[in-house]
């Protein structure tokens, strides 16, 4: 199995590195970067790529390490046992397969996304460690223990919310995604718009990376907002000059809630831009 992109996703060089290499020790790729970056779009291309089937496991908050592998739902058989149900003689009626569970058992090699890890509490990773070694556990209820028939292409993103325990850190293959240099983000902007003008092109990123440039923002715009601006540029039929003739780094750009999300970077933009009209 070899990645080197896909047709909508521009992935660097140093990134197909990063995604052969973790394939090739079967060891966890941990991807990270600033939101917007590409990171859970990067587990969908892989699967397209390599043509494998995708699993999912979006890690929130409340969520702990024993959901990704099963769930014994002890409240229901015995709520079906007061009512008779034939259903409690067979304890696997009552067991929930998880994601890990799910990517053990298919006959073809899955990739397995575990998305935002470090939203979870910092004992989440720890609770993985052994699972993600040797690719099996045990189920106490059935005395069963499950392996994998085939080590899945494990996908893990974090935005750096918090830092992950060394031991968890040992076991994975590691990439950070650096933000698009201008010529980076021209290819994947006309991946995505094929029939954009090249002055408006110019003109959006010209005036998008000068945005991310300007002190005090908090938080700068990614990828995926650029994304939503030039769809907006577009629909709305704006002249590469009205671009041009409101610098991001004077004035607020147009159409600047796609780029701009919350009230301090609004204000912060329309000092600016009072301060030069003076």
């Amino acid at each position: 199995m070899k990645f080197s992109g896909t047709s909508s996703y521009v992935a660097t060089q140093d990134l197909t590195v990063a995604v052969n290499a973790a394939i090739t020790l079967e060891r966890p790729l941990l991807v990270k970067g600033e939101p917007g970056t590409g990171k859970t779009v990067l587990a969908h291309e892989i699967a397209n790529a390599v043509g494998a089937p995708l699993l999912e496991w979006h890690v929130k908050s409340t969520t702990k390490a024993q959901q990704g592998l099963y769930e014994y739902d002890a409240v229901s058989r015995l709520r079906d046992s007061q009512l008779g149900d034939e259903r409690v003689k067979d304890i696997n009626n009552y067991i929930r397969k998880g994601k890990l569970w799910q990517a053990f058992q298919m006959e073809q090699r899955p990739v397995l996304l575990i998305d935002e890890i470090d939203k979870a509490d910092i004992e989440f990773p720890n609770d993985l460690l052994l699972e993600l070694d040797r690719m099996e556990f045990h189920v106490y209820e059935t005395g069963e223990t499950v392996k994998a028939a085939q080590r899945p292409i494990v996908i893990i993103t974090s935005n750096n919310e918090k830092d992950l325990p060394d031991a968890f850190l040992r076991r994975c293959f590691f990439h950070f995604i650096k933000f698009p240099d201008a010529q980076t983000m021209e290819d994947i902007l006309k991946v995505h718009f094929g029939d954009i003008k090249e002055r408006l092109l110019k003109e959006a990123l010209s005036s998008f990376y000068n945005l991310r440039e300007v002190p005090g923002l908090k938080k700068k715009p990614s990828t995926s907002e650029l994304l939503d601006w030039i769809k907006l540029l577009l629909n709305e039929d704006i002249d590469p000059e009205v671009i041009r003739e409101n610098d991001a780094r004077k004035v607020v750009p147009p159409l600047h809630g796609a780029l701009l999300k919350n009230e301090q970077d609004v204000h912060l933009f329309e000092r600016l831009a009072f301060m030069n009209r003076r």
